[in-house]
Parts: C-alpha cells; sequence; structure tokens
C-alpha cells in the first residue's frame, strides 16, 4: 500500500487538474460567446463589482472578512453567480469552481487584470499616465478587436487561484515584483485559460515561486515582493506577458 498510494494520489490529481482544465475551457467558450453577442465588447472581469452598465462576469462570491479565512455562505454564492453576466452561457454552478478548491466555495476562478478588470493601482502607468496601449498592444484589453492575432494566443483572461478573492487576479506592469501570489495548485503550478479559447497548465519553475504561493493559500502577502532566481523571474515574466502583452520594464 505504500507504494501503491503515491500513485494512486498522482493519477486522482491528474483527474482533477483535467476537471479544472475542462471547466475553464467551458468558462473562455462563454467568454467568448458573450463578445460575439456583444459587438466584441469584453465582459467585465471585475468579480463582484458591476462598473456602469458593465455587469460584472460575477457577482461578489467572497466574504466581507474573506482573508481570515471566513466564507460567504454556499446559497449565496450560487446566488452571486446566478447574477453575473456569464451565467446565461454557462448555467452549471460546478463549473465555477475547481474540484481541488477550498470546500464551501463555489467559485476558485479569477479573470485577470488586463482582461478588462481593476484598473487601479498596480496596472500600467506610462510617463506619469495611465495608459491603455503601449506601440501596438492594449494593455486593459476592452474588445475582442484590441488583441493582435497572434496575440489571443498568450493574453490570459482565466486563472484557477483556487479560492474565492475581490475583483480580479493582479498583477504589476511596470515592475518586477509579484502583487499577487503565484496560485500553486495541481502539483506545483495552475490552469488558465487565454483568449484564442485554449486552456493550459503552467507549472511553475522558481522554487520561491512555489514556497510563497503555498504559504500564501487563503492569503496575500501584500505585493511587492521581488522574484529570488532566474527561475523565479522567468515565473513572473510569463505571468506579467500573459496578462499585460507585454512587459512595462
Amino acid at each position: 500500500m505504500a507504494i501503491l498510494m503515491p500513485a494512486l494520489n498522482r493519477a486522482k490529481e491528474q483527474g482533477k487538474r483535467a476537471a479544472c482544465l475542462s471547466n475553464l475551457k467551458q468558462l473562455q467558450l462563454a467568454w467568448l460567446m458573450y463578445n460575439d453577442e456583444n459587438d466584441g465588447k469584453i465582459v467585465n472581469g471585475m468579480g463582484g463589482v458591476d462598473r456602469g452598465d458593465e455587469k460584472a462576469w460575477v457577482g461578489q462570491c467572497w466574504h466581507s472578512n474573506y482573508g481570515a479565512g471566513e466564507i460567504l455562505d454556499e446559497e449565496l454564492q450560487k446566488e452571486a453567480i446566478k447574477e453575473g453576466s456569464l451565467y446565461p452561457y454557462i448555467r452549471d454552478i460546478g463549473m465555477y469552481r475547481c474540484p481541488t478548491g477550498t470546500r464551501g466555495e463555489m467559485l476558485t476562478y479569477a479573470a485577470m487584470d488586463g482582461a478588462n478588470g481593476l484598473t487601479s493601482g498596480r496596472g500600467p502607468v506610462v510617463n506619469g499616465n495611465r495608459s491603455v496601449r503601449v506601440g501596438n498592444t492594449v494593455l486593459w484589453l476592452k474588445r475582442t478587436s484590441d488583441i493582435i492575432s497572434p496575440g489571443a494566443a498568450y493574453r490570459m483572461v482565466f486563472i484557477d487561484e483556487g479560492w474565492v478573492t475581490p475583483d480580479s487576479y493582479a498583477t504589476y506592469y511596470n515592475q518586477a515584483t509579484w502583487w499577487d501570489d503565484a496560485p500553486v495548485r495541481h502539483g506545483d503550478g495552475t490552469n488558465a485559460s487565454f483568449a484564442d479559447g485554449h486552456v493550459e497548465y503552467k507549472k511553475w519553475r522558481g522554487a520561491e515561486t512555489i514556497k510563497y504561493g503555498k504559504a500564501q493559500q487563503k492569503a496575500h502577502s501584500g505585493g511587492n515582493r521581488p522574484p529570488e532566481t532566474d527561475a523565479g523571474h522567468e515565473d513572473l515574466e510569463w505571468l506579467q506577458v500573459s496578462c499585460w502583452g507585454r512587459l512595462g520594464y
């Protein structure tokens, strides 16, 4: 049994990873369908925060004391998901959470800042001014036409964050430091979806990426932590380019 159990656990986890990728694929297809039916507009990626006539992709699923590990009642979370602008396109509540998510949380996926997410604090600032475009790259995506082919293949839309958090997944544009720590899921990596419709598993390379990511499960370190190794820099830069389309430093 001692020999068999690790192999069985790995097989079980691979199944959960595959189920998570399937969920993300369905979410990404719903995102694309929304774009098609709304004249190319990208859905509001700020979970729980409507912006004018831009209804959030999901309602508020997090508890006001989420940072201390408190979880909103499941029925309230389900209602919040149903209030979201993507729910008409994907009505299976189970597809909004990864099988390895925290028990009691109905949403484990987050949209990225760059996919029409939060536009304050950590995003692009160019020559002292907030900007949405640098050269041919649109940083904050508002329409599918903002994505210049083949850019859709690497512009990330959803990430398996693993737990419910406010607004969108955050990463800096113009400095080589982490804001949200790397989600460490499914063995030292995470799943994500991209604007061209594909999904993939990303395995983190930096030992400190994994170390701090695991330490911040159900918490946030507060940002401004620089990578400590070349591999850690590669992890951060991959995430930043996936979010914004380019590096700002």
